[in-house]
């Protein structure tokens, strides 16, 4: 019988009306609910500083000590993250992966062994599991086990900020825990109304609680319909500006780069998935708008089902005039992290987007790459090494950025009557205004734009005359 059992004695066999102590989302309680069900519950003891002891073991099948130790980096991070103490570690080499247990039940035995003496009350590995083989290596462990794609989902619930953002990463939770509350307790039986002869099972406390998973996921989509057409609508408004879209591995120096080229003031704590919602500032400060967003980061091994509830998100990156691919070039995994990027650029159909490169954290490297191996890195796309905090080369590279999506724009001279005060506010809008005259009847603007926006003004000028 597993330890889950014994903390979930309540849900013992009685009757539906005595069941009342379970907690519904319709009671308000629905995190509880979440919560007791995915374990986190389980006795836990609190090191004071809001996380379970974790003890975090990397499992791969990789020789190479540099990828071994860069890996085991990423997923402590990521624990640390989502509010886990991490009491101790170990990387492990597992070349064949077990149906069962993934790792098998002696090396879970032995990984137990370690956590436990260390004091850890969780078994974190990085890996992911389905739900037979987590249940398998609880039972030959003797400790609750978290995989992978659990503690991504965690960090996700801690940053989410925005309403929408918290829905989408809310739904990915739920259908992460949804098929792993089945087959637990056939003796957590309830007994059905009737006559003694038309008794049966009745209703578990799992079906009672996978129905109610059930209700919310559906009542999450719901919501997530409504907020993708509002920020669709959004998306149509913008449609005559230029977009560059940031994106690249977590933690690559992003958001940074973005407060850099903008002025804005974005939270870019070093710490992995500190953004997720899209944010989207002016790059340009007079007119002919070209919004700079910056997006959610990329992770080797990225959930599906994450990829999945962010896909309205992420249409930014399918819709942009140019991607700003950005890679820390002081990290050992740059290569890995950047081919992770790359392929999920192409799993989005961003592929035949426009690319510029631009190396973060210069300051970092104790040796500067070659132009040639800067070019290699790039693919022969337009490329920038810089330090955020180097104020000519973020100018620089504003600059650049600016005149790759400005490529094709033409020149125009416009007269607009006073009496047409919103189309004065249009060409401002969607135009860089070079020149304006002020003359007794109307402005003459010089404007540079694309050729669409100002043929669209030139109509609607066109329409306003009696």
């Amino acid at each position: 019988m597993r330890k889950e059992l014994e903390i979930m004695a309540r849900f013992s066999s009685k009757a539906i009306a005595e069941h009342a102590e379970v907690p519904l989302a319709d009671e308000g309680r629905w995190e509880e609910l979440v919560d007791y069900w995915s374990g986190r519950q389980a006795a836990p003891h609190h090191t004071g500083e809001d996380g379970q002891r974790c003890f975090v073991a990397s499992i791969g099948a990789s020789r190479d000590p540099e990828a071994r130790a860069a890996q085991l980096a990423e997923i402590t991070a990521l624990v640390k993250s989502q509010g886990g103490h991490v009491v101790g570690s170990e990387i492990r080499h597992s070349p064949a992966p077990n149906p069962r247990t993934l790792i098998g039940s002696g090396m879970a035995r032995e990984l137990a062994s370690r956590a436990k003496a260390c004091g850890a009350t969780l078994l974190v590995l990085d890996a992911e599991l389905s739900p037979t083989q987590a249940r398998n290596l609880e039972d030959a462990a003797g400790i609750a086990v978290c995989d992978r794609e659990a503690v991504i989902l965690n960090v996700f619930l801690r940053h989410a900020r925005t309403r929408r953002a918290k829905v989408q990463v809310e739904i990915a939770r739920l259908e992460y825990l949804r098929p792993r509350i089945r087959g637990v307790g056939l003796d957590m039986d309830q007994q059905t109304g009737g006559t003694t002869s038309a008794r049966g099972p009745g209703e578990t406390a799992s079906e009672l609680l996978a129905r109610k998973l059930d209700d919310r996921l559906e009542e999450l989509r719901k919501a997530l319909r409504k907020l993708e057409v509002s920020a669709s609508t959004q998306r149509r408004k913008r449609r005559n500006c230029k977009r560059i879209v940031l994106v690249g591995y977590t933690n690559a120096g992003k958001t940074s780069l973005m407060n850099a080229l903008t002025a804005a003031e974005l939270s870019a704590r070093n710490m992995p998935f500190e953004t997720l919602d899209t944010t989207s500032r002016c790059l340009t400060r007079h007119g002919g708008e070209v919004l700079l967003s910056d997006t959610v980061g990329f992770i080797r091994n990225f959930p599906e089902r994450l990829l999945a509830s962010f896909e309205s998100t992420l249409t930014e990156i399918v819709e942009a005039s140019l991607l700003v691919i950005v890679v820390d070039a002081s990290d050992h995994e740059r290569d890995l992290q950047l081919e992770t990027t790359l392929e999920l650029i192409e799993r989005m159909g961003a592929g035949a987007v426009p690319r510029h490169y631009v190396f973060t954290k210069r300051d970092r490297l104790a040796e500067l790459p070659s132009a040639r191996l800067l070019d290699r890195w790039a693919e022969g796309h337009p490329h920038a090494l810089l330090d955020t905090h180097d104020t000519a080369a973020v100018g620089e590279l504003r600059g650049a950025l600016l005149r790759v999506v400005r490529q094709g724009e033409t020149t125009r001279t416009v007269f607009i009557p006073y009496a047409d005060g919103e189309l004065v506010s249009m060409a401002y809008a969607g135009c860089r205004v070079l020149r304006s005259t002020a003359t007794p009847g109307g402005l003459q603007l010089v404007l540079q734009g694309s050729r669409r926006t100002i043929a669209r003004l030139q109509r609607s000028l066109k329409e306003s005359r009696p």
